[in-house]
C-alpha cells in the first residue's frame, strides 16, 4: 500500500469515527471506553497527520459496539447497517440550468484534503480567460458565460488552499490546436489564443506543486473528460449530464486508469509551464 493509500484509508476511518462519535454525542474518553479503545489510541486515529490504524481485533470491536460493519468503517462501502443509508452505485445528474456548477462547487469542498484527479473536457475550468468563456459560452453579460465564469474563480480559490492536491491530465493535441486555431478553436483570433496560453503558464507555474499538469499523446491514450474526488465519487461528465459513481470499485477503476495517463504522459508538471509558452510564442 503506498503513502498515499495509507492516507486516504486514515482519513477514510477517521470521518467514520467522527460519525458515530457525531451520533453517540458523547465525550471522547466515554467512547472510547465503550468501544474497547485507550484514550491516546482514539486521539491518534483522530489525528489529521497521523495514518495509524486499528488492528483487525479492535476494528471489529469498534463496528460491533456501534451496530456497523468493518467495510463500513474502513470506507469499503457506503452502508453502515441501514439499507436507507445506501447511496446508489451509479447516480445521473443534471448538468444544466446553473446545477452542474453547483454540485461541482460542493463536490469539491466535500473532497477538501483528498487528491482531486481531473480530466477536462478542453481546457481546465480554472485556467480559462474571460476571452474564452465568451468565445464558449457566449458574452459575459449572459447566464451560462457568467456562471462558467464564477465556477472558474471559486475553482482557481480551491487550488490556491494549501491543503489542495490536485492532478490534471489532459491530451497534447487539446493546446496544439488551440496555438493553431484549429478544431474547436477555429473562431477565436490569434491574440486571445496567445492570452490563454500565456495565462496558463503562469498559473500552472504559480499553483505548482498543489497543482499538476500532465500532458498525454491523444493518438496513443483516450480519456473522457472526468474528476475523482479522493475516495468519496467520480463524476465523469456527458454533456447535459454527469454519470456520478460512488462504489469504492468503481471510484478505484477511474483512479487507476487516472494514474495510467500520469505515467503515459509525454510532459510533467515540471515542464508544463515552459510548453506552454512554447506554444505562445509558435
Amino acid at each position: 500500500m503506498t503513502g498515499t493509500d495509507k492516507r486516504e484509508l486514515a482519513a477514510l476511518f477517521r470521518e467514520r469515527l467522527g460519525i458515530l462519535m457525531a451520533r453517540r454525542g458523547e465525550p471522547p474518553g466515554r467512547f472510547a471506553a465503550r468501544v474497547g479503545l485507550d484514550r491516546s489510541a482514539l486521539s491518534h486515529f483522530l489525528d489529521a497527520a497521523s495514518t495509524r490504524m486499528p488492528r483487525a481485533e479492535a476494528l471489529c470491536d469498534i463496528a460491533r459496539s456501534e451496530g456497523v460493519t468493518t467495510d463500513w468503517l474502513l470506507g469499503l462501502t457506503q452502508s453502515a447497517s441501514d439499507a436507507a443509508a445506501i447511496a446508489p452505485a451509479i447516480e445521473i445528474e443534471q448538468a444544466e440550468n446553473g446545477r452542474g456548477d453547483t454540485l461541482l462547487a460542493s463536490w469539491h469542498q466535500q473532497a477538501v484534503g483528498y487528491k482531486i484527479r481531473y480530466v477536462p473536457g478542453t481546457i481546465p475550468d480554472l485556467l480559462r480567460t474571460e476571452a474564452v468563456l465568451a468565445y464558449e459560452f457566449g458574452a459575459p453579460e449572459t447566464v451560462k458565460a457568467a456562471a462558467k465564469a464564477d465556477q472558474g474563480r471559486r475553482l482557481l480559490a480551491y487550488t490556491r488552499r494549501p491543503e489542495t492536491d490536485m492532478e490534471v491530465c489532459m491530451p497534447l493535441q487539446t493546446l496544439e490546436q488551440l496555438a493553431g486555431g484549429t478544431g474547436i478553436w477555429t473562431g477565436l483570433s490569434e491574440g486571445d489564443r496567445r492570452e490563454l496560453l500565456e495565462h496558463m503558464a503562469r498559473l500552472v507555474e504559480e499553483l505548482y506543486p498543489t497543482f499538476r499538469l500532465f500532458l498525454y499523446d491523444g493518438r496513443t491514450r483516450f480519456s473522457p473528460p472526468y474528476t475523482v474526488f479522493g475516495p468519496q465519487r467520480a463524476a465523469l461528465f456527458l454533456g447535459s449530464f454527469y454519470l456520478v459513481v460512488n462504489s469504492v470499485e468503481h471510484i478505484r477503476a477511474l483512479t487507476r486508469h487516472f494514474d495510467m495517463l500520469i505515467r503515459a504522459a509525454c510532459i510533467g508538471p515540471d515542464r508544463a509551464a515552459g510548453h506552454l509558452r512554447d506554444l505562445a510564442r509558435h
